[in-house]
């Protein structure tokens, strides 16, 4: 069974730095691409870095230049480097990951972690 397990949220300060980690387990084949989204309360789910097995990134244009995604294929880890981190930050983070395992290409979530930024 493939699993999605995500750490590294917190209550950081306006200014401050966090960094999530996801770790794939499970009987895959491989990780075609990783990406982190985030919920807001009251809002809809948003995509905020997307990377590809090939290293592309993209990201949303609110976290431009503060966020940064990057990925250890070694480890099945993937990895959100934020910085200069804002109250409007604030939101559960998702992991998300494109896998090839035993029953063909499936998309699955993590379970979420929390990210709080105090003003």
């Amino acid at each position: 069974q493939v699993q999605l397990v995500e750490s590294g949220g917190g209550l950081v300060q306006a200014g401050g730095s966090l960094r999530l980690s996801c770790k794939v387990s499970g009987m895959i084949f491989s990780i075609i691409n990783m990406a982190w989204y985030r919920q807001a309360p009251g809002k809809q789910r948003e995509l905020v870095a997307h990377i590809s097995g090939g290293g592309n990134t993209n990201y949303a244009d609110s976290v431009k230049g503060r966020f940064a995604i990057s990925r250890d294929n070694a480890k099945n880890t993937v990895y959100l480097q934020m910085n200069s981190l804002k109250p409007e930050d604030t939101a559960v983070y998702y992991c998300n990951s494109g896998i090839r395992d035993h029953s063909g290409y499936n998309d699955y979530w993590g379970q979420g972690t929390q990210v709080t930024v105090s003003s």
